[in-house]
Protein backbone atom coordinates (compact mmCIF):
# COMPACT_ATOMS: atom_id res chain seq x y z
CA UNK A 1 0.00 0.00 0.00
CA UNK A 2 1.36 3.18 -0.89
CA UNK A 3 2.31 5.84 1.95
CA UNK A 4 -0.23 8.16 0.60
CA UNK A 5 -3.19 5.45 0.43
CA UNK A 6 -6.12 6.31 2.69
CA UNK A 7 -8.81 3.21 3.57
CA UNK A 8 -12.04 2.91 6.42
CA UNK A 9 -12.86 -0.70 6.95
CA UNK A 10 -16.95 -0.37 8.90
CA UNK A 11 -16.10 3.00 10.69
CA UNK A 12 -18.71 3.18 13.39
CA UNK A 13 -19.30 6.35 15.60
CA UNK A 14 -22.08 6.95 18.34
CA UNK A 15 -22.91 9.69 20.20
CA UNK A 16 -24.96 9.01 23.01
CA UNK A 17 -28.57 7.76 21.31
CA UNK A 18 -27.46 9.01 17.85
CA UNK A 19 -25.37 6.75 15.54
CA UNK A 20 -22.82 8.96 13.12
CA UNK A 21 -21.71 6.36 11.20
CA UNK A 22 -22.54 3.25 10.67
CA UNK A 23 -20.42 0.54 8.92
CA UNK A 24 -18.45 3.18 6.39
CA UNK A 25 -16.11 1.87 3.65
CA UNK A 26 -13.99 3.76 1.94
CA UNK A 27 -11.01 3.69 -0.07
CA UNK A 28 -9.07 6.47 -1.18
CA UNK A 29 -5.83 5.41 -3.50
CA UNK A 30 -3.01 7.79 -3.86
CA UNK A 31 -2.91 10.88 -5.64
CA UNK A 32 -6.90 11.32 -6.24
CA UNK A 33 -9.72 13.63 -5.07
CA UNK A 34 -12.43 12.00 -3.16
CA UNK A 35 -15.22 14.13 -2.36
CA UNK A 36 -17.60 13.29 0.68
CA UNK A 37 -20.97 14.18 0.09
CA UNK A 38 -24.41 14.43 2.16
CA UNK A 39 -26.75 16.65 3.89
CA UNK A 40 -26.08 18.28 7.16
CA UNK A 41 -25.79 15.33 9.97
CA UNK A 42 -24.58 12.56 7.42
CA UNK A 43 -21.86 11.71 9.31
CA UNK A 44 -19.11 13.84 6.76
CA UNK A 45 -17.38 15.47 9.45
CA UNK A 46 -17.26 12.88 11.61
CA UNK A 47 -15.54 11.07 9.00
CA UNK A 48 -12.71 13.60 8.88
CA UNK A 49 -12.28 13.56 12.47
CA UNK A 50 -11.70 9.30 12.62
CA UNK A 51 -9.43 9.89 9.28
CA UNK A 52 -7.62 12.57 11.51
CA UNK A 53 -7.62 11.14 15.11
CA UNK A 54 -9.24 13.85 16.28
CA UNK A 55 -11.71 10.94 17.29
CA UNK A 56 -11.57 7.71 17.97
CA UNK A 57 -13.82 4.78 16.42
CA UNK A 58 -16.19 2.95 18.07
CA UNK A 59 -16.04 0.13 15.50
CA UNK A 60 -14.26 -0.63 12.32
CA UNK A 61 -10.50 0.48 11.83
CA UNK A 62 -8.79 2.84 9.49
CA UNK A 63 -5.69 3.38 7.74
CA UNK A 64 -3.99 6.75 6.40
CA UNK A 65 -0.59 7.21 5.06
CA UNK A 66 0.48 3.71 5.78
CA UNK A 67 -0.52 3.93 9.71
CA UNK A 68 -3.69 2.66 11.86
CA UNK A 69 -5.21 5.67 13.04
CA UNK A 70 -5.98 4.12 16.22
CA UNK A 71 -2.70 2.55 17.21
CA UNK A 72 -0.18 4.71 15.98
CA UNK A 73 -2.20 8.36 15.43
CA UNK A 74 0.80 10.19 16.27
CA UNK A 75 2.71 8.46 12.93
CA UNK A 76 -1.12 9.53 11.19
CA UNK A 77 -0.32 13.23 12.14
CA UNK A 78 3.09 13.35 10.97
CA UNK A 79 1.56 12.61 7.26
CA UNK A 80 -1.69 14.61 7.07
CA UNK A 81 -2.72 18.31 7.05
CA UNK A 82 -6.20 19.45 7.41
CA UNK A 83 -7.86 22.36 6.75
CA UNK A 84 -11.37 22.86 8.52
CA UNK A 85 -14.53 24.47 8.01
CA UNK A 86 -13.32 27.87 9.49
CA UNK A 87 -9.59 29.72 8.95
CA UNK A 88 -7.71 28.80 12.24
CA UNK A 89 -5.24 31.21 11.84
CA UNK A 90 -4.21 34.07 14.63
CA UNK A 91 -5.93 37.59 13.74
CA UNK A 92 -3.12 39.91 15.47
CA UNK A 93 -0.45 37.95 13.95
CA UNK A 94 0.98 38.77 9.93
CA UNK A 95 0.43 35.88 7.36
CA UNK A 96 4.10 35.06 7.52
CA UNK A 97 4.26 35.13 11.61
CA UNK A 98 1.32 32.34 11.24
CA UNK A 99 3.48 30.40 8.96
CA UNK A 100 6.44 30.66 10.96
CA UNK A 101 4.62 30.06 14.21
CA UNK A 102 2.84 26.58 12.80
CA UNK A 103 6.22 25.51 11.02
CA UNK A 104 8.02 25.57 14.71
CA UNK A 105 4.88 23.99 16.06
CA UNK A 106 5.42 21.26 13.43
CA UNK A 107 8.95 20.94 14.79
CA UNK A 108 11.08 22.74 12.23
CA UNK A 109 13.70 25.07 13.06
CA UNK A 110 13.73 28.23 13.06
CA UNK A 111 15.34 28.68 9.71
CA UNK A 112 13.34 25.94 8.19
CA UNK A 113 10.13 27.80 9.10
CA UNK A 114 11.02 30.83 7.89
CA UNK A 115 11.89 28.96 4.63
CA UNK A 116 9.03 27.44 4.53
CA UNK A 117 6.76 30.44 5.20
CA UNK A 118 8.74 32.07 2.60
CA UNK A 119 7.74 29.44 -0.07
CA UNK A 120 3.78 29.07 0.75
CA UNK A 121 3.51 33.08 0.74
CA UNK A 122 4.88 33.06 -3.08
CA UNK A 123 2.65 30.18 -3.58
CA UNK A 124 -0.58 31.47 -2.12
CA UNK A 125 0.47 34.80 -3.71
CA UNK A 126 0.22 36.25 -0.24
CA UNK A 127 3.01 38.70 -1.18
CA UNK A 128 1.55 41.73 -0.43
CA UNK A 129 -0.21 40.98 2.22
CA UNK A 130 2.44 39.16 4.21
CA UNK A 131 3.79 41.45 6.88
CA UNK A 132 -0.08 42.90 7.35
CA UNK A 133 -2.40 41.06 10.69
CA UNK A 134 -4.71 38.49 9.18
CA UNK A 135 -7.44 40.20 10.59
CA UNK A 136 -7.84 43.00 7.75
CA UNK A 137 -7.78 40.42 5.31
CA UNK A 138 -10.33 38.70 3.41
CA UNK A 139 -12.29 35.72 3.45
CA UNK A 140 -10.34 34.42 0.31
CA UNK A 141 -7.13 35.43 2.06
CA UNK A 142 -7.88 33.80 4.94
CA UNK A 143 -9.00 30.68 3.57
CA UNK A 144 -5.63 30.47 1.58
CA UNK A 145 -3.40 31.34 4.61
CA UNK A 146 -4.87 28.70 6.36
CA UNK A 147 -4.83 26.18 3.72
CA UNK A 148 -1.06 27.09 3.26
CA UNK A 149 -0.54 26.20 7.07
CA UNK A 150 -2.05 22.79 6.65
CA UNK A 151 0.56 22.33 3.69
CA UNK A 152 3.50 23.32 6.14
CA UNK A 153 4.69 19.62 6.46
CA UNK A 154 4.10 18.56 3.10
CA UNK A 155 1.44 16.27 3.70
CA UNK A 156 0.93 13.34 1.54
CA UNK A 157 -2.81 12.84 2.88
CA UNK A 158 -4.57 16.46 2.63
CA UNK A 159 -8.53 16.61 4.31
CA UNK A 160 -10.41 19.43 3.36
CA UNK A 161 -13.42 19.92 5.56
CA UNK A 162 -15.75 22.43 4.03
CA UNK A 163 -12.70 24.38 2.74
CA UNK A 164 -14.57 27.18 0.18
CA UNK A 165 -17.59 27.88 2.73
CA UNK A 166 -18.77 31.17 2.55
CA UNK A 167 -15.91 32.20 -0.70
CA UNK A 168 -16.74 34.90 -3.66
CA UNK A 169 -16.59 32.52 -7.10
CA UNK A 170 -13.23 34.40 -7.97
CA UNK A 171 -11.76 33.31 -4.23
CA UNK A 172 -12.82 29.39 -5.06
CA UNK A 173 -11.28 29.17 -8.23
CA UNK A 174 -8.31 30.16 -6.63
CA UNK A 175 -9.00 27.49 -3.70
CA UNK A 176 -9.52 24.62 -6.75
CA UNK A 177 -6.02 25.91 -8.65
CA UNK A 178 -4.14 25.04 -5.61
CA UNK A 179 -5.64 21.75 -4.58
CA UNK A 180 -5.27 20.47 -8.71
CA UNK A 181 -1.58 21.63 -8.34
CA UNK A 182 -1.13 19.58 -4.91
CA UNK A 183 -2.77 16.43 -5.94
CA UNK A 184 -0.52 16.85 -9.96
CA UNK A 185 2.62 16.10 -7.16
CA UNK A 186 0.83 13.17 -5.47
CA UNK A 187 -1.23 14.28 -2.66
CA UNK A 188 -4.02 12.51 -2.11
CA UNK A 189 -7.05 14.39 -0.99
CA UNK A 190 -10.07 13.93 0.75
CA UNK A 191 -12.66 16.64 0.32
CA UNK A 192 -16.27 17.65 1.69
CA UNK A 193 -17.91 20.05 0.43
CA UNK A 194 -21.57 21.54 0.29
CA UNK A 195 -21.26 22.87 -3.40
CA UNK A 196 -21.99 20.21 -5.77
CA UNK A 197 -19.99 21.93 -8.80
CA UNK A 198 -17.07 22.03 -6.28
CA UNK A 199 -17.15 17.96 -5.67
CA UNK A 200 -17.85 18.09 -9.82
CA UNK A 201 -14.42 19.82 -10.83
CA UNK A 202 -12.13 18.42 -8.19
CA UNK A 203 -13.06 14.71 -7.26
CA UNK A 204 -12.19 11.59 -9.33
CA UNK A 205 -14.77 9.74 -7.05
CA UNK A 206 -17.49 11.02 -4.88
CA UNK A 207 -18.78 8.69 -1.63
CA UNK A 208 -22.46 10.21 -0.73
CA UNK A 209 -22.94 9.65 2.71
CA UNK A 210 -26.54 9.16 3.98
CA UNK A 211 -28.00 8.74 7.85
CA UNK A 212 -23.93 7.58 8.78
CA UNK A 213 -23.81 5.04 5.70
CA UNK A 214 -22.01 5.38 2.08
CA UNK A 215 -25.55 4.88 0.16
CA UNK A 216 -23.44 5.39 -3.39
CA UNK A 217 -20.04 5.60 -4.69
CA UNK A 218 -18.35 6.49 -8.06
CA UNK A 219 -16.85 9.07 -10.59
CA UNK A 220 -19.41 12.16 -10.85
CA UNK A 221 -19.92 10.90 -14.36
CA UNK A 222 -20.79 7.22 -12.98
CA UNK A 223 -23.00 8.63 -10.74
CA UNK A 224 -25.03 11.29 -12.57
CA UNK A 225 -25.01 8.32 -15.67
CA UNK A 226 -27.06 6.27 -13.27
CA UNK A 227 -30.14 8.85 -13.24
CA UNK A 228 -30.90 7.58 -16.99
CA UNK A 229 -32.77 10.34 -18.20
CA UNK A 230 -33.02 14.29 -19.27
CA UNK A 231 -34.41 17.05 -17.26
CA UNK A 232 -36.45 19.62 -18.66
CA UNK A 233 -36.20 23.03 -16.89
CA UNK A 234 -39.14 26.13 -17.15
CA UNK A 235 -38.65 29.43 -15.33
CA UNK A 236 -42.28 31.97 -15.33
CA UNK A 237 -42.80 35.10 -15.01
CA UNK A 238 -45.86 34.93 -12.89
CA UNK A 239 -45.81 33.44 -9.24
CA UNK A 240 -49.67 32.64 -9.98
CA UNK A 241 -48.78 30.66 -12.76
CA UNK A 242 -46.64 28.34 -10.92
CA UNK A 243 -48.97 25.71 -9.69
CA UNK A 244 -50.78 25.50 -13.30
CA UNK A 245 -47.25 24.99 -14.78
CA UNK A 246 -46.35 21.68 -12.55
CA UNK A 247 -49.42 20.04 -13.36
CA UNK A 248 -48.63 20.57 -16.94
CA UNK A 249 -44.91 19.66 -17.00
CA UNK A 250 -46.57 16.34 -14.45
CA UNK A 251 -49.12 15.48 -17.32
CA UNK A 252 -46.64 15.90 -19.97
CA UNK A 253 -43.60 14.01 -18.41
CA UNK A 254 -45.57 11.66 -16.49
CA UNK A 255 -43.72 12.46 -13.03
CA UNK A 256 -43.43 14.74 -10.17
CA UNK A 257 -41.56 18.06 -10.83
CA UNK A 258 -39.43 19.94 -9.01
CA UNK A 259 -40.58 23.03 -7.53
CA UNK A 260 -38.12 26.00 -6.50
CA UNK A 261 -40.95 28.20 -5.38
CA UNK A 262 -38.53 31.16 -4.84
CA UNK A 263 -36.92 31.24 -8.23
CA UNK A 264 -40.45 30.66 -10.41
CA UNK A 265 -38.94 27.61 -11.83
CA UNK A 266 -40.06 23.90 -12.34
CA UNK A 267 -37.51 20.66 -13.14
CA UNK A 268 -38.61 17.34 -14.42
CA UNK A 269 -37.67 14.25 -15.84
CA UNK A 270 -38.08 13.34 -19.46
CA UNK A 271 -37.65 10.09 -21.15
CA UNK A 272 -38.17 11.79 -24.78
CA UNK A 273 -36.85 15.19 -24.66
CA UNK A 274 -38.03 15.99 -28.50
CA UNK A 275 -41.74 14.94 -27.92
CA UNK A 276 -42.22 15.93 -24.53
CA UNK A 277 -40.63 19.28 -24.83
CA UNK A 278 -42.65 19.84 -27.68
CA UNK A 279 -45.77 18.97 -26.40
CA UNK A 280 -44.92 20.91 -22.80
CA UNK A 281 -44.58 23.98 -25.09
CA UNK A 282 -47.45 23.35 -26.83
CA UNK A 283 -49.57 22.88 -23.56
CA UNK A 284 -48.17 26.07 -22.10
CA UNK A 285 -48.92 28.09 -25.21
CA UNK A 286 -52.42 26.90 -24.79
CA UNK A 287 -52.79 27.58 -21.15
CA UNK A 288 -51.79 31.11 -21.99
CA UNK A 289 -48.59 30.51 -19.99
CA UNK A 290 -45.08 32.54 -20.99
CA UNK A 291 -42.06 30.72 -19.90
CA UNK A 292 -39.59 33.10 -19.40
CA UNK A 293 -36.70 30.03 -20.05
CA UNK A 294 -36.75 26.70 -20.73
CA UNK A 295 -34.20 23.68 -21.62
CA UNK A 296 -33.18 20.52 -21.56
CA UNK A 297 -29.77 19.28 -19.91
CA UNK A 298 -28.52 16.08 -18.72
CA UNK A 299 -28.38 15.19 -15.12
CA UNK A 300 -26.21 17.39 -12.91
CA UNK A 301 -24.69 16.27 -9.29
CA UNK A 302 -27.57 18.80 -7.55
CA UNK A 303 -29.79 15.88 -9.21
CA UNK A 304 -27.88 12.80 -7.84
CA UNK A 305 -27.48 14.44 -4.28
CA UNK A 306 -31.44 14.94 -4.08
CA UNK A 307 -32.22 11.94 -5.32
CA UNK A 308 -29.75 10.02 -3.01
CA UNK A 309 -30.65 11.73 -0.14
CA UNK A 310 -34.54 12.01 0.02
CA UNK A 311 -34.92 15.42 -1.05
CA UNK A 312 -36.43 14.69 -4.64
CA UNK A 313 -39.50 14.36 -5.51
CA UNK A 314 -38.52 12.06 -7.65
CA UNK A 315 -39.23 8.17 -7.25
CA UNK A 316 -35.66 6.40 -6.66
CA UNK A 317 -33.55 6.17 -9.61
CA UNK A 318 -30.34 5.15 -8.68
CA UNK A 319 -28.69 2.33 -6.96
CA UNK A 320 -25.14 2.47 -4.83
CA UNK A 321 -23.73 -0.32 -6.53
CA UNK A 322 -22.61 -1.66 -3.41
CA UNK A 323 -23.54 -4.13 -0.78
CA UNK A 324 -26.86 -5.81 -0.44
CA UNK A 325 -27.31 -3.61 3.14
CA UNK A 326 -26.59 -0.32 1.49
CA UNK A 327 -29.91 2.12 0.88
CA UNK A 328 -30.74 2.02 -2.43
CA UNK A 329 -33.48 4.60 -2.18
CA UNK A 330 -34.20 8.04 -0.61
CA UNK A 331 -36.77 6.79 1.70
CA UNK A 332 -34.00 4.12 2.65
CA UNK A 333 -31.24 6.44 2.93
CA UNK A 334 -33.09 9.02 5.40
CA UNK A 335 -34.58 6.20 7.85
Amino acid sequence: MSAAHVTAEGLCKRYGQVTALDGVDLDVPTGTVVGLLGPNGAGKTTMIRLLTTLARPDAGRARVAGHDVTRAPGMVRRRIGLAGQYAAVDELLTARENLEMFGRLYGLGIRSARGRARELIDHFDLTSAADRPARGYSGGMRRRLDLATSLIPEPDVLFLDEPTTGLDPRSRTGIWSSVRELVSRGTTVILTTQYLEEADQLADRIAVLGAGRVIAEGPPSELKGRIGHDWIDVAIHNAAELSATTEIAERVCGTRPRVDSDALRISVTCTDRVSQLTALVRELDTAGIEAADLSVRRPTLDDVFLALTGADTQPPAISSGSSPAAPTSPLEATR
